[in-house]
């Protein structure tokens, strides 16, 4: 008997490679792009343990749980870091960088997520690259959560590291992830004697192994069916077209945040300012002594489809969060996840 998941030919080289060049244009980039063999913790942490080390200097920025994450990684490296933390309910601005440079100009190394998916804010990365480069630091980018809803700009924008994964917006499989590098971030890595090598973390063997002998031949067996959904999940982006794409996030999430102002009922975005919303996700605060969670396990029970989720831990009791992206970045998606909340509160 044969499967159609299971008896497939080898991935070869050449297709591997031929799946990070669609994955670079998507990017619009001409900077050395990897395709990871791991959800995007694989390379979001490979990239700050190959580029930080002692004598790094590091600006984190802080506006949802993942920049605490990178601040932790970069002390382990041994990197002396300045925390840039903003509430979360709004996004971090280019003169709040600018600021942090002129107070500490010895900062070389930048982290910063696009888009918190958890949080539901997005920060301005063009405005905030050319501070970064103009002050000749290393830009790390999460674009996890903004990649096929908001443009994600490597090139443009200056950033030397820039992290994806194909399971929020894009639609696609969680179990393999890229990151562009640009040359700085290469060298970066080159010189840092505690860079990993010979470990699943490191770039550095991609690049000599992979790169470096003109791709003709892979580190180890590929997640082949992960790289598979992850080829699919591009063709059908360019068959859409990444504009149209990004429009059905932006609608989706503008939808969501004047339909909760029409129910009427109590709910609010979580994010103040639209400017500050990312079209992946839209956050909702809870009215006034109802329980974020039991509202959506309430909703949920009716109804398992609902792209919806509570808050994570200390914000479960307060933020219900409209996951409206990938296939459900749709006006009926929002429609029926309004509804739903609308029916579980007046229920509660």
């Amino acid at each position: 008997m044969t499967h159609p998941l299971l008896d497939l030919a080898p991935l070869s080289a050449a297709h591997f490679a031929s799946i990070e060049d669609r994955v670079a244009r998507l990017l619009s980039t001409e900077q050395d792009v990897l395709i990871t063999q791991g959800e995007a913790l694989l390379p979001l942490e490979g990239a700050i343990r190959g580029a930080a080390g002692p004598g790094t200097t590091a600006l984190n920025v802080i506006t949802g749980p993942y920049g605490q994450t990178f601040g932790d990684w970069l002390r382990d490296c041994g990197a002396t870091v300045y925390d840039l933390a903003v509430p979360f309910h709004t996004a971090v601005t280019a003169a709040q960088i600018q600021e942090a440079f002129a107070e500490h100009p010895e900062i070389d190394f930048v982290s910063l997520v696009h888009a918190e998916a958890a949080t539901g804010n997005t920060n301005p990365v063009a405005e905030i690259g050319e501070v970064v480069r103009a002050h000749g630091a290393l830009f790390y980018l999460d674009a996890v959560a903004s990649i096929g809803a908001e443009p994600v700009l490597p090139d443009a924008w200056g950033v030397d590291l820039c992290v994806i994964g194909a399971q929020k917006a894009m639609g696609g499989p969680a179990g393999v992830s890229a990151v562009s590098v640009s040359s700085r971030a290469w060298a970066r890595m080159a010189a840092n004697p505690q860079a990993p090598r010979r470990s699943y973390l490191s770039l550095l063997d991609w690049k000599e192994r992979w790169i470096d002998g003109g791709r003709r031949a892979l580190l180890h067996a590929p997640a082949q069916l992960e790289m598979l959904a992850l080829e699919a999940c591009v063709v059908r982006i360019e068959e859409e077209g990444i504009d149209t794409v990004m429009s059905r996030h932006a609608a989706a999430a503008a939808a969501t945040r004047e339909g909760v102002r029409a129910l009427g009922t109590g709910f609010e975005p979580y994010v103040y300012e639209a400017s500050a919303a990312a079209p992946v996700a839209t956050t909702l605060r809870t009215p006034e002594g109802v329980d974020a969670s039991g509202l959506v396990a309430r909703a949920l029970a009716a109804d398992p489809s609902l792209p919806l989720a509570a808050g994570g831990g200390t914000l479960a009791k307060e933020m219900i969060r409209v996951n409206h992206y990938g296939p459900a970045a749709t006006l009926d998606t929002v429609q029926s996840s309004l509804s739903a909340l609308r029916t579980a509160l007046a229920e509660a």
